[in-house]
Order: C-alpha cells, then structure tokens, then sequence
C-alpha cells in the first residue's frame, strides 16, 4: 500500500491552550511527521504562493475571506503524479470550522478517483468542525474516512496516540 501525508501548517503565531503563542513548527507539520513516521510514504508540504499574514487576527480575516469567496489560492508546487498513492492523509488545522483554501487548491489539481483520503485535523476545541462534512462534498469520488481531530496544544504528547490510530486505519484497509 502506497501512502501519502500532506498538509498545510501554519508556524509563528497561533492560538494555542487558550493564548497567542508563537510557535516554531505548526502543530499540523509535526502531527504529520507523526504520521509518515508510524506508517512510512512520502509527505509534503502545501506552501500558498502568498503567506498568510504573520499577525493570527489578521491571518483569520484572511482565511474567512477565502472561505466566503471560495477561493483557491496558489501553492507553490504539486506533486508530478499522485495516481501511485492508494491512502492519502490529508492534515490541516481547523479554519473558519473547515479545511484552509489551500488544501482545496492542492486536491482539485488530482484524479481523487478511488483514492481513500484520511483527515486529520489540528484545533484548539472546535475539533474537525465541518472540514470532513465538506470535503465528502466537494470530492464525491474519493473515499473520504472520518478521519481525527487532535488539539493542537496536545499534538506533541500524542504520538502514541496519533501511531496507534494511522496503524490501525491502514491495517483495516488490508481485511
């Protein structure tokens, strides 16, 4: 089984346990890497062409205002070919209670045709809102699983948790 790990993160400031904080990594990437790590595959990174604002209030309007227009913004790359990957996790913090624009950008640009795509998404206790509602929407070809909601202050004391998960959703797919 051939798998794939993407995501969108977003590092500097960010709302975390309650506070503005300023982080290094954005917890996405690091519960990605969490990912690639339990089960193997590739993992990549959406980049937008135009970074979000470095100021979280603003980076929110901005987020909101895609979502109203829903917009694609431009990423920076893709990948050549995704058709050799039969499990695709798809990990994204929760924005405006759906996945950010970007991560729509990245999956309208493939053949999702078959393709199991596994959330995983990062919040502060808004949880997975209606960011798997709406992709089951928009990609009605793929195999879209109910995926995790992991809080983002608690992404890395759980990668325990986030192995036992990944393990045991990709050793289902083999019965």
């Amino acid at each position: 089984m051939n798998i794939l790990t993407v995501y969108y993160s977003r590092k500097g400031e960010n709302y975390y346990n309650k506070e503005i904080r300023f982080l290094e990594k954005g917890n996405t990437e690091i519960a990605a890497e969490m990912i690639q790590k339990a089960v193997g595959g590739d993992l990549f990174e959406i980049d937008t062409v135009n970074p979000y604002a470095a100021d979280f209030r603003e980076c929110c309007r901005e987020a909101k205002a895609e979502l109203d227009a829903d917009a694609r913004p431009p990423i920076k790359a893709f990948l050549p070919d995704i058709s050799q990957y039969d499990v695709i996790f798809v990990c994204y913090p929760n924005w405006c209670d759906t996945v950010p624009m970007c991560i729509l950008t990245f999956l309208d640009h493939y053949d999702l045709t078959g393709k199991r795509l596994i959330p995983l998404c990062t919040n502060e206790g808004s949880g997975a809102g209606r960011s798997v509602a709406h992709l089951r929407q928009l990609y009605p070809q793929a195999k879209i699983e109910d995926g995790r909601a992991v809080m983002g202050c608690h992404v890395k004391d759980s990668e325990e948790k986030i192995a036992e998960w990944v393990k045991s959703t990709v050793a289902s797919f083999s019965l």
